[in-house]
């Protein structure tokens, strides 16, 4: 006799129309699976009716006490859970039950679930002047400076999350100034190239001596030599080109915390601060809604001031 619960099997049901039906990526279906395991798991949750507004009541206030250091989740160091994480599991238990809803079970209404608020997302900028100062540091003699080099003008040129750009392999036809790439949900979209990130692409590729299909690969620290060590592939993790863009960041005295991600952010502002539209930006970062590319609209804010004033009339008296 089996010992499964009508919830684990419901919960089951979902995870699967969210992989097949929807087309989310393994490592969503695998989160959803964690927040609601927890939820299910601590509020002792057997059957369909188990799930309550006092259920989820009393789940929201045992998150709200949790420290983040804690296994509940990825949250913040000392203290107790982002509402930003808590708001993680919230959404999964209010997907969840849209579906049950929609597949005709009688559930809790998802709107019953509100978000815990959250204040405004603020984002990690550098000056042009310290983004200049981290894409000149390496040295350009070796393999290592000059993999590093094509690192930033990439990521600078093209605004690509650092895994997107880990996914690169060293066929890209580099006649052309544009690239697809697949992001987040597996959606496609298109990049631009610079003439920098095309020139310091050639130069790295140039002299390349692996055969690795990778476009960006582990060198020795001694000659700059490409290495196998023993592996498949040599291909770059993500974690590695956070510590390469650290490594310059330090060097170039910048006393901030600087990720790829950083370099993104000043791809969009650098865009938008130019004169692009919020739109446009959204569809060259690859963010399905437009609320996540609003997070610069502190760019384009400014840029409204310094139209207002320039443009706008003083009264004439």
């Amino acid at each position: 006799m089996s010992s499964r619960t009508e919830i684990q099997d419901l919960k089951q049901d979902f995870l699967e129309y969210i992989e097949i039906e929807r087309g989310r990526s393994i490592k969503t279906v695998e989160n959803y699976d964690r927040y609601l395991n927890r939820f299910i798991q601590k509020q002792n949750i057997r059957k369909l009716s188990d799930i309550t507004n006092r259920s989820i009541k009393e789940f929201r206030l045992w998150l709200n006490r949790q420290e983040s250091n804690k296994t509940v989740g990825v949250g913040q160091k000392g203290g107790t859970l982002k509402k930003n994480t808590q708001n993680y599991y919230l959404i999964a238990l209010r997907t969840f039950l849209k579906y049950l809803v929609k597949q005709g079970y009688k559930a809790l209404a998802p709107d019953q679930i509100e978000l815990a608020k959250v204040s405004e997302r603020s984002i990690d900028l550098i000056s042009m002047e310290e983004l200049n100062r981290i894409i000149s540091g390496p040295d350009l003699n070796t393999v290592k400076g000059l993999r590093d080099r094509a690192i930033f003008e990439l990521l600078f040129s093209t605004g690509l999350r650092v895994s997107e750009l880990c996914s690169l392999n060293h066929d890209l036809d580099m006649s052309k100034d544009e690239f697809p790439i697949r992001g987040k949900g597996e959606k496609i979209r298109v990049v631009f190239l610079s003439d920098e990130a095309k020139n310091a692409i050639n130069n790295y590729l140039d002299k390349r001596d692996d055969m690795d299909n990778a476009m960006f690969v582990q060198v020795s620290g001694k000659g700059g030599k490409s290495v196998l060590d023993k592996k498949d592939t040599i291909r770059l993790t993500p974690r590695s080109v956070e510590r390469i863009v650290k490594h310059y960041a330090i060097k170039a005295g910048i006393s901030k915390k600087v990720t790829p991600h950083v370099i993104r952010h000043s791809f969009a502002t650098d865009l938008l601060s130019n004169g692009a539209d919020l739109r446009s930006v959204q569809a060259l970062l690859g963010h399905a809604n437009i609320t996540t590319t609003q997070v610069y609209t502190h760019v384009t804010d400014k840029h409204l001031k310094d139209i207002h004033k320039k443009f706008h009339s003083n009264r004439k008296h």
